[in-house]
């Protein structure tokens, strides 16, 4: 092989890097919890039927699969008892147990038809990027082999499984601007009292003002549970509930231990959006200020509850290595003390999957990517970035398509 040669080659694996790194995070399969997102709406609130259509064009975040069933919206026409408390919610859960939540999900998990309780295992494998052909092969054998892989797909897909419940009240700022102004006249009654001078021009301006501050804030509680899934429950729904075909017993089995499937309350955080700017908000356009400030204080719990449950913490995998770069910014939480470690995944002989780390990264100052619900709108310095850069802390030989996960919370 000559010296041209070898630089005709150099050229085109640089190129091929260079084009691969920037694709999209779609081609890089991998594995990722899922997610069933609620709302608590209050008929008894303002903007109620706003705060409803807002929330429901806010997609399930793209770091997790979308595993939401039929409903959507809690409706309760009285505010939340005990929504601030961190303890278990007792009406949430009530609700989640009356209608079945748990055994729903697994049905979803397993494409169960209701009428026969006919399942397949193709979300599994869709999902747990096993090779269909392999995992079929391998679950006919009903050897060691396959209750490993099982076991995998329960452990990291279906017991990775999490309904997220979001209580959002409106706070009422004209209440508080109307109370401000009235102070502000009282005031100026009690100035003019003692110095003689008129000062109404000047208070009811500083009403006017008060009355007529414009913004849209909100309070949300967010409850995080978990799916239950371990060997048990796992062995008795493949025993006794689960056929690839019509079978009215196993239906009726299904059926009648719905109630069994259960929920784990993992915990709650609460966010009032606060920090949410409305710049680039169209005022003609008003409902995207609800969709924002909503989208902004839901996806701030989101990454609270990261931070306080590691179980609950993301993955993401680079998509360049020269420079380290993924498609994750600060609406997961990254700032500029984030740290993440690099996984290596390993494929074992018999499908399943193991993550071993390989380095550490940390983010690079002014280089993360600011993808919050309409940054650019906002005129967000990172807005266009579309991905954040990384450097190495330590480690070697990190390649597109490795995964990173926080390991250290703010």
């Amino acid at each position: 092989m000559n010296k041209t040669t070898n630089i005709i080659i150099c050229g085109v694996l640089l190129f091929c890097n260079v084009f691969h790194g920037y694709a999209q995070e779609d081609e890089f399969k991998y594995r990722r919890s899922s997610m069933y997102s609620l709302l608590i709406n209050h008929e008894d609130q303002k903007f109620a039927n706003e705060i409803k259509d807002a929330f429901i064009k806010i997609p399930v975040p793209d770091k997790f699969n979308d595993h939401d069933l039929s409903v959507k919206i809690l409706t309760m026409d009285k505010k939340l008892k005990d929504a601030s408390s961190d303890k278990e919610n007792e009406t949430i859960t009530d609700f989640l147990q009356r209608n079945n939540i748990a055994s729903r999900l697994v049905g979803k998990w397993f494409n169960r038809d209701k009428s026969t309780g006919e399942c397949d295992m193709n979300l599994v494998k869709e999902r747990g990027l096993y090779d269909a052909t392999k995992y079929d092969l391998i679950l006919a054998e009903k050897s060691a082999r396959s209750s490993a892989l099982l076991m995998d797909a329960g452990e990291e897909l279906i017991g990775n499984t999490y309904v997220v419940v979001n209580d959002i009240r409106y706070i009422d700022k004209a209440k508080t601007g109307k109370a401000l102004g009235g102070i502000a006249r009282v005031l100026g009654a009690v100035a003019a009292a003692y110095t003689g001078i008129n000062f109404s021009d000047l208070t009811d301006n500083i009403a006017d003002m008060a009355e007529s501050y414009k913004g849209f804030k909100v309070k949300i509680n967010t409850f995080l549970y978990r799916l239950t899934w371990n060997e048990e429950i796992a062995n008795r729904f493949y025993i006794e509930h689960y056929s690839s075909e019509a079978d009215e017993i196993k239906c009726k089995n299904f059926e009648n231990s719905r109630n069994e499937y259960t929920l784990t309350y993992v915990g709650k955080v609460e966010s009032s959006g606060s920090s949410t700017s409305f710049l680039g908000i169209n005022e003609a356009e008003p409902i995207y200020m609800v969709r924002k400030a909503c989208q902004r204080a839901i996806d701030e719990n989101i990454v609270s509850l990261q931070n306080e449950f590691e179980e609950f913490r993301i993955k993401t995998p680079l998509v360049s290595n020269a420079p380290l770069t993924a498609y994750i910014g600060m609406k997961e939480g990254v700032t500029e003390k984030s740290l993440y470690e690099v996984l290596e995944t390993i494929e074992n002989e018999d499908g399943t999957r193991q993550y071993k780390r390989v380095g550490i990264i940390k983010p690079v100052k002014n280089l993360i990517w600011d993808n919050r619900f309409m940054a650019a709108e906002e005129g967000a310095a990172t807005a266009n970035l579309g991905y954040t850069t990384f450097i190495k802390e330590s480690g070697s030989n990190f390649l597109p398509g490795m995964l990173i996960r926080e390991i250290k919370s703010k």
